[in-house]
């Protein structure tokens, strides 16, 4: 008598299961070719695939993409359009054109036209080249000093910027916000001016004595804000800030001492530098750009090459990114914050010995500085916090104080007007998003558009 329950492995059920396999399989199959089958044509183009796109094409494509270039590019190019319409409000007889725009639109027009092309015309001519001083050196009529004057007029005034800049941009990317780069500049011109007057020694000597000065009154002035926020967690931007104004007045004290005054004077003004303790300058007394700019240039690549190739510049950029793993990984964050504001001390009091031991001043004053070091801050906003950035952006920022002299004289412009453009670039500089989408740029894959520059700030 057979099992009425018999088990799953007995030879009775073995025949009905290998069937029953055998046709399931068979069903799944002719399904899965029929599932399969429309893929398969659809992967089939009916034509053959697209060429890869040319170079040019490329190139074309991702310039008009959301990237650091073409951002930095088109911010520039609106700041220039602003400008232009802030010309035209300013200026009451331009203005008056729009009164009647609609009868005869082509006054309004013109006058605008010309008025800002002058403007910018002037703008070049006096910062880069001058086309008529070009053609009067050919005639005979003139002397090659003309034809060079906007070139040495851009770098004299970018040589302190660079420094200046460098500064800021070091700090940043240590993760300090070094607002004090005006400050350590002050000390450091002041510096350098008693050096180059009080010091008698022979030439040479005496000016690489009177830079080192410089450098070393920036260096302490950048001391004193990096050993407090390494020891007492003190923020950077208050102390520098507050050192600053202890800086301008000390300045303004310094200079009506007996001894430092220049006795012939009666207002707030030094001694001169000595001749012996004055940058050379490069293209004769005529032409004011002097040995600064080559300073410049190398300290540029003196910052390039920490950052990028040595041990202290890793340690430095660690920190910046992320004190706490920088610490987890045995970098003595302390001493790195306090290296980062003596080197960026430095660099800020060679800016300020650049601008008494150069072409610009030969005497303290209370505005011997100018504003330098607050430049310094654009400029490295601009440079992307990058040293050869800042080194691009200074020589941008000469440019518009030289050829803004040269607007303000034969067009009328205000040169406030420079100031407005540089705050313009930074806005637009600092605002990618929005030039982004003024522009309709596409996002570029790998770019990154950081808008915060300082680790907690």
């Amino acid at each position: 008598m057979s099992d009425p329950n018999p088990q799953s492995g007995s030879s009775d059920k073995e025949p009905a299961s290998e069937a029953q396999a055998a046709q399931d399989a068979l069903d799944n199959t002719e399904r899965a070719e029929v599932a399969t089958e429309p893929q398969r044509s659809a992967a089939k183009p009916d034509r053959e695939p697209e060429p890869k796109p040319s170079l040019g094409r490329m190139f074309l494509e991702n310039l008009w993409a959301a990237n650091t270039f073409t951002v930095t590019l088109l911010s520039l190019v609106l700041a220039v359009v602003v400008g232009a319409v802030l010309m035209i409000i300013s200026d009451p007889a331009v203005l008056s054109t729009y009164s009647y725009i609609t009868s005869r639109p082509s006054d309004a027009i013109n006058s605008s036209w010309t008025l800002v092309s002058e403007a910018y015309a002037n703008l070049f001519k006096g910062s880069i080249f001058d086309p008529e001083a070009f053609t009067a050196w050919l005639n005979g009529d003139g002397g090659w000093q003309a034809v060079l004057a906007p070139i040495s007029e851009t770098l004299t005034y970018a040589a302190p910027l660079v420094f200046t800049g460098l500064s800021v941009a070091l700090a940043f990317r240590g993760g300090l916000f070094n607002i004090g780069a005006q400050g350590q500049a002050t000390i450091g011109v002041i510096m350098a001016a008693l050096a180059g007057f009080l010091l008698p020694l022979p030439p040479g000597l005496h000016l690489l004595v009177a830079v080192l000065a410089g450098a070393l009154g920036g260096a302490i002035w950048g001391f004193i804000p990096g050993i407090l926020k390494a020891r007492a967690g003190a923020h950077e931007v208050i102390n520098t800030i507050m050192l600053n104004y202890v800086a301008t007045y000390f300045l303004t004290w310094l200079i009506v001492q007996n001894g430092v005054q220049d006795p012939t004077r009666t207002d707030a003004i030094s001694k001169a530098v000595d001749s012996s303790a004055q940058l050379p300058r490069l293209l004769g007394d005529n032409l004011r750009v002097h040995a600064g700019i080559l300073l410049a240039v190398l300290a540029t690549w003196a910052v390039a090459w920490l950052l990028n190739r040595s041990t202290l510049g890793f340690e430095l950029r660690a920190v910046g990114a992320n004190p706490d793993a920088a610490r987890t990984a045995g970098i003595s964050v302390t001493r790195t914050y306090i290296l980062i504001m003596v080197f960026a001390g430095i660099l800020a009091g060679l800016g300020g010995s650049n601008m008494v031991l150069g072409s610009t001043a030969s005497a303290l004053t209370p505005l011997v500085v100018a504003q330098i070091g607050f430049d310094g801050i654009l400029v490295a906003l601009l440079g992307r916090v990058k040293p050869w950035g800042v080194l691009l952006a200074a020589l941008l920022f000469g440019a518009l104080q030289a050829g803004g002299n040269r607007m303000q004289s034969y067009s009328g412009i205000s040169l406030e007007l420079v100031t407005v453009l540089q705050a313009l670039i930074v806005i637009f500089i600092a605002a990618p998003a929005l030039v982004k989408a003024i522009f309709q740029l596409r996002a570029a894959r790998a770019a990154r558009l950081q808008t915060s520059l300082a680790k907690g700030w």
